[in-house]
C-alpha cells in the first residue's frame, strides 16, 4: 500500500477506541440524517457514509464532545450528497407514533400534534431544521451547535431564534389557530 492509504486505515486500538467513542452517537446520527435528508432510506445512506468517514479520520478527533463531532460530518456528507444528487427529496412520511399513555383520546391528541409538528419541520427549508433539529431534537448546546454548523455562537442564537419563529407561525397556520403555542406539543 502507498502511504497515503496507509494513513488513512484505522489501527485496532483505533476501531476499539472509536467504537467505544462513537458508536454511542449512532442513532443521534441517523436521526439527525433522517431530518436532514426527508428520507429514510438516504438518511441510512448518509449516516452509514458518516460513519465511515468519522472512522478514515478518527486520527484527526482531538478528544472532546464526539456527538457534536460525528453531527458534523453527517451534515458534511449530506450537503455532499446534496450536491451530487440535487435538491431535497419530499418527506415520506413523519414517524406516526402515538403516545403512550392510559387515556387513548390524549394519546391520540399527542400523537396528532407530534404528526403536525413532524410535517411542519420537515417542510422548513433546510438551514431552519437542521439547527432545530440540533437543539430540539439533539438537545446539543449553542457552543456544540456552533461546532457542527461552523458559526459563530451568535449566529446560532439568531438562526436557532428565526427557526423557531418560523416553525410557529407555520404551525399555527397549519392548525389553524392564533393562540397554539409549542408548549403545548
Amino acid at each position: 500500500m502507498d502511504g497515503m492509504s496507509e494513513a488513512l486505515e484505522p489501527d485496532r486500538d483505533a476501531v476499539e477506541r472509536f467504537r467505544t467513542v462513537m458508536l454511542p452517537h449512532l442513532d443521534a446520527a441517523y436521526g439527525f440524517a433522517r431530518w436532514l435528508t426527508r428520507d429514510p432510506v438516504q438518511a441510512q445512506d448518509v449516516a452509514q457514509e458518516a460513519m465511515l468517514r468519522a472512522l478514515r479520520y478518527f486520527h484527526a478527533f482531538r478528544g472532546g464532545e464526539a456527538r457534536p463531532w460525528l453531527l458534523r460530518i453527517v451534515r458534511n456528507t449530506w450537503h455532499d450528497a446534496r450536491l451530487r444528487r440535487g435538491a431535497d427529496q419530499p418527506l415520506e412520511a413523519a414517524d406516526e407514533k402515538a403516545a403512550d399513555g392510559p387515556d387513548p383520546e390524549q394519546s391520540a391528541m399527542a400523537g396528532d400534534r407530534r404528526r403536525h409538528l413532524a410535517a411542519v419541520l420537515a417542510a422548513l427549508p433546510a438551514e431552519s431544521r437542521e439547527i432545530l433539529v440540533l437543539r430540539e431534537v439533539e438537545d446539543l448546546t449553542y457552543k456544540e451547535i456552533a461546532a457542527v454548523l461552523d458559526l459563530p455562537i451568535g449566529t446560532v442564537m439568531s438562526r436557532l431564534a428565526r427557526a423557531r419563529e418560523r416553525l410557529a407561525c407555520d404551525l399555527k397556520r397549519r392548525l389553524g389557530r392564533r393562540d397554539h403555542g409549542l408548549r403545548d406539543l
